[in-house]
């Protein structure tokens, strides 16, 4: 699994890089600035979890049939991709730019945050059609095992987001400043170019071609397969996204310190998320991979392997932040009481990326056997009742503030790791497994 493993793990850690960046920059223009740029870019990313209804079950789909040796149906299914994220990723978009006022209501965004926030929503949501593409492009691409060449997409378009970034939000020459602006401008150049590396990608390594009418059609044999597992996938990103938000709002009622403070602590723990993010996905191809050729003993072993060597690497990972914390903290702000809270959070970071990991890599495992449904039905009710409602509850009810905030972020990981892991072990998956193994297998 190291071939997938470590491409992905830089991939997203790219993406994190950007993020940082661009919270970074946009303190500079004071805790507010900072502030607008967290929740706003919290939001497009909640939609962006919409394409996860076509990424995570082309993903399973595929797999399972290059492992089964069904090379013309995975093209076929990898085609359906496109048109349906031209339709989703569209949509979204247009509602993020008709509806950023009442969105960042909903999440109490503080009214010296709104002004900044609104306009940057709007700017993120033109791009969301492009990454609804690059995101259904590069499963596609993963899923043929070709995490490396994605690899090279992904630093090429997020070093023209960086080098464009700069002189747009702060200027340079005869440009303007233009803040936030600049930064979701730079954004949208950038994934345009992603497509474009991603569909010669799909031409040289894939002999994959798209015709005009691929971008917009919706075959309903491919999308049925992939609605199958991407619809609970994507309910329980949802589930969670949406919990997410209900705990942010509650940061919103904290104030604006409480929200600059979340948003420089979290974008320290994606540094933390990402080994585990990474194992996870790669677990979800190879065992799709192996389900598909009928190779059930070797998945449990791998999901085994995988299992201990992410919560090392991740326990390790969060531990080594916690230490930098103060240093850390001081690339985005020089508030002592926030950079104090922000050390605090991160030393609660321990708990959470640890149970994040044993989630990830369990979840992804049972989606690629099949098994889609229990996830999302045990993993909701632990998201509300353990994360949105323990928020609220510890955060506010008991007046713990943030550190309240973590203590439920990471009871609600622990708890669904645990769920899972109990799902897994007593070999609840294997039926679903032998039933996909049948589908699959040559008359």
């Amino acid at each position: 699994m190291l071939p997938l493993i470590w491409p992905l793990y830089l991939e997203l850690w790219l993406g994190v890089a950007v993020g940082i960046v661009g919270t970074a920059l946009a303190a500079r223009g004071g805790d507010a600035a900072g502030g607008a740029f967290a929740i706003a870019h919290q939001l497009a990313a909640m939609l962006f979890v919409l394409f996860r209804i076509i990424g995570a079950g082309a993903s399973v789909v595929l797999t399972q049939r290059l492992g089964a040796g069904q090379r013309d149906q995975a093209d076929a299914v990898a085609l359906a991709t496109l048109g349906a994220s031209s339709w989703l990723g569209g949509g979204t978009g247009l509602a993020c730019v008709l509806f950023a006022g009442p969105l960042l209501a909903l999440l109490n965004t503080p009214p010296e945050v709104l002004p900044l926030a609104e306009p940057f929503l709007r700017w993120l949501g033109l791009s969301l059609l492009l990454d609804a593409w690059n995101a259904s492009m590069a499963a596609v691409m993963r899923s043929h095992l070709r995490a490396r060449d994605t690899l090279m997409v992904i630093v090429a378009m997020h070093a023209t987001h960086l080098a464009l970034s700069l002189p747009l939000m702060l200027g340079w020459g005869p440009l303007p400043a233009w803040g936030l602006s600049g930064f979701a401008l730079a954004l949208l150049v950038s994934r345009a170019l992603g497509v474009g590396l991603h569909l010669l990608l799909w031409g040289r390594r894939l002999q994959l071609r798209p015709r005009a009418a691929d971008w917009w059609r919706l075959p309903r044999a491919e999308l049925a397969a992939v609605l199958h597992i991407g619809l609970p996938g994507a309910a329980e990103n949802i589930a969670w996204r949406l919990c997410f938000m209900a705990s942010l709002a509650v940061v919103g009622l904290l104030g604006a310190a409480a929200l600059a403070t979340h948003a420089y602590v979290m974008q320290v723990m994606m540094g933390v998320l990402l080994f585990g993010a990474a194992t996870g996905i790669a677990v979800e191809i190879v065992v799709g991979h192996l389900v598909g050729a009928g190779r059930l003993r070797e998945a449990d072993r791998l999901l085994r392997r995988a299992m201990g060597v992410g919560l090392a690497v991740s326990t390790g990972l969060a531990l080594a932040v916690a230490l930098a914390g103060p240093w850390l903290m001081r690339l985005f702000t020089r508030d002592e009481a926030i950079i104090a809270m922000g050390v605090r959070l991160l030393w609660l970071t321990v708990a959470v990326e640890s149970g994040r990991t044993f989630n990830l890599v369990v979840i992804n495992a049972l989606r690629a056997t099949g098994d889609a449904r229990y996830p999302v039905m045990a993993g909701t009710a632990s998201m509300l009742v353990v994360l949105a409602g323990g928020s609220w509850a510890l955060g506010i009810g008991l007046g713990w503030g943030l550190p309240g905030l973590w203590v439920a972020y990471a009871a609600d990981e622990w708890l669904r790791g645990l769920l899972m892991w109990r799902r897994w072990v007593r070999l609840r998956w294997v039926p679903y497994a032998r039933a996909t193994h049948r589908r699959l297998r040559p008359a």
